[in-house]
């Protein structure tokens, strides 16, 4: 039999010692309290593990793959976008209805049935790339502490809640959406606050943090200047929000509603996606949803406009306004519109337990975080990070020394 060395000992002591210290580590997430039922608009930020089809995106989510796209801006209106296959990596916001539940805002609408090899860790890591914690979806679900890295049993549905704000969807006094964004390796916040076209203040002030010290796993609130609604509280679609540069679909897929990037006013416009839509006119008029007419006069120039009121009872509801400007204005300037990313290869998340790969929270990404903009909050609560539930390397690294130590 093998005798071990005092060196391999020694090294296995170690990267035990490291090992608790990870699985002790925890990561920081800006919570917000709460009472009531009133929810929010709000987007989470993921990071694909696999290369991953829009509709399974959506899917995990229990997002509309249109709506999913529309949110990041890419074209959600070209034929067959649904089943583009996205590559590993590529950073995405999803969007979600931020409620109230046990006193603090979360989302808690997300349902997700285990695969064959599934674990907590696996599905908290990297199905959900660290927007929840093994022990966040234990506690969700009733569950009884144990490994995180026991396998689930196959079909078991958990509920995952996942970290949302909305901080009365504004931020310094203006129309705001919040994006939960996980740290990653090699993150600051100076290169977080860069990448979101924002400051490193306003991330501190949001936050409430009392250093710009960040940590992979941690969960920070970045407010996205948005596009405010005015619909009546009848709508279905009151207080939508759409952020800066970007698109929403609403009224069942028959309006989409774009914000910037000229201004921050929302722009309503019918869209090409569904035929069975209710009317668009606009009453006492010959103006559809989105029509402006413009005739210069001695006094300036007379501006009549169509625009959309809100989804009520099942029935798009538009205004007719009336005006007279110094000047005509000139055609509207819609946010940019890019073509769907693709991979080459795709490895459906559907397989059994996903390798974690450059898409897992902490990893490499192959795309650019979003690029939109800026800058009072609330005090942290701390759940599990990310990184603290991946034993496995570990446990090899720890084996591989004390082979080495042997020979």
């Amino acid at each position: 039999m093998a005798v071990w060395t005092a060196a391999a000992v020694a090294a296995v002591a170690a990267l035990v010692m490291i090992l608790a210290a990870v699985r002790g580590a925890a990561g920081k997430t800006t919570i917000e309290p709460c009472a009531g039922a009133d929810t929010c608009t709000a987007l989470l930020g993921y990071e694909l593990y696999a290369d991953m089809k829009v509709s399974e995106v959506a899917a995990l989510f229990g997002a509309d793959p249109k709506a999913l796209l529309a949110a990041n801006a890419l074209d959600f209106e070209s034929p067959g976008a649904a089943n583009r296959i996205l590559p590993a990596g590529l950073p995405l916001r999803v969007p979600t209805s931020c409620a109230c539940a046990d006193g603090v805002r979360k989302s808690v609408s997300v349902r997700y049935s285990a695969r064959p090899a599934d674990t907590l860790s696996s599905v908290a890591d990297v199905v959900f790339a660290g927007l929840a914690s093994a022990d966040q979806i234990r506690s969700a679900n009733g569950l009884a502490a144990e490994d995180p890295d026991a396998p689930l049993n196959p079909g078991v549905m958990l509920v995952i809640p996942l970290p949302c704000v909305c901080f009365n969807s504004t931020d310094n006094n203006l129309p705001a959406v919040y994006l939960s964004y996980v740290v990653r390796v090699g993150d600051t916040l100076n290169s977080i606050a860069t990448s979101h076209a924002t400051t490193v203040t306003d991330i501190s002030n949001v936050n409430a943090m009392g250093s710009p010290i960040v940590a992979p796993g941690d969960i920070l609130a970045i407010p996205l200047p948005a596009c405010a609604s005015m619909f009546p509280n009848s709508a279905s679609d009151y207080g939508l929000l759409v952020a800066n540069g970007t698109y929403a679909l609403t009224a069942g897929n028959c309006v989409e509603c774009s914000c910037g990037p000229g201004d921050l006013k929302l722009y309503c416009t019918p869209t090409t996606l569904t035929a069975s839509c209710s009317s668009m006119q606009c009453p006492n008029s010959s103006l559809m949803l989105g029509n402006v007419t413009a005739q210069s006069t001695s006094g300036g120039c007379s501006v009549s406009s169509c625009s959309y009121a809100g989804f009520v009872n099942g029935t798009i509801a538009t205004s007719l306004s009336s005006g007279l400007q110094p000047t005509c204005p000139g055609p509207h300037q819609f946010p940019p519109l890019m073509e769907t990313p693709t991979a080459a290869s795709h490895g459906s998340y559907l397989t059994p337990s996903p390798a974690p790969g450059p898409g897992e929270a902490g990893g490499h990404i192959l795309g650019s975080g979003s690029n939109i903009s800026r800058a009072n909050g609330p005090s942290e609560s701390v759940s599990q990070a990310p990184l603290a539930n991946h034993p496995h390397q570990i446990f090899f690294l720890i084996l591989s020394l004390a082979l080495y130590f042997q020979m």
